[in-house]
Parts: structure tokens; C-alpha cells; sequence
């Protein structure tokens, strides 16, 4: 059995990637990852991340929606190559510019 690292600005490329299609007008992602260093999660190679994104595809929808929304896209790379994704999510007019 082989065993695959995936480093942190790879992982960051993905996310950007794999979200690019909600046409984010803000797109903020920061690697947590030396904040947690002993963390289980962390200690098995899986990075922290946090997330701002505001995009038109989240207007009239729930925080909730907004996070499945995001989870959809990315939801297969948690626990690994990303331990934790903290998600904020806005539509364009709750996002002061």
C-alpha cells in the first residue's frame, strides 16, 4: 500500500478549482494547517482550511444551503487532503466590499 501527501498548495489549487464554477466575487482561502499542529487530524497529513466566498449563486439561500452548496464541490477531499473547512458564504449584497 502506498501512501499519497498531498501538500497544502496543491490541496488550495483544488478547492479553487473544484469551486471556481459558483463564480466566487470573493474568493479568500487560508491554510489554518500550522495552527493545529499535535491535532489528530493534522498529524495524519490533513490540512486546515478557511474559506470566505461570495458568490450570486448563494442569494436567497440558508447558511446551511450555502455550506452543502460548497460541500457538494469539495465535500470528497474532507478528511483528507483536508482535515477541517471553515465555511463563510455570503451573497454579493450581505458582503460589505
Amino acid at each position: 500500500m502506498t501512501s499519497q501527501t498531498t501538500t497544502a498548495p496543491s490541496v488550495a489549487h483544488l478547492l479553487r478549482e473544484r469551486l471556481a464554477p459558483l463564480a466566487p466575487l470573493v474568493f479568500d482561502l487560508a491554510d489554518d494547517s500550522a495552527e493545529h499542529v499535535g491535532h489528530a487530524g493534522a498529524a495524519r497529513g490533513g490540512g486546515h482550511f478557511s474559506l470566505l466566498i461570495v458568490s450570486e449563486q448563494f442569494a436567497g439561500l440558508t447558511r446551511i444551503a450555502r455550506h452543502r452548496t460548497v460541500l457538494a464541490r469539495v465535500g470528497d477531499l474532507i478528511p483528507h487532503p483536508v482535515h477541517a473547512l471553515a465555511i463563510r458564504a455570503y451573497a454579493p449584497d450581505e458582503f460589505p466590499s
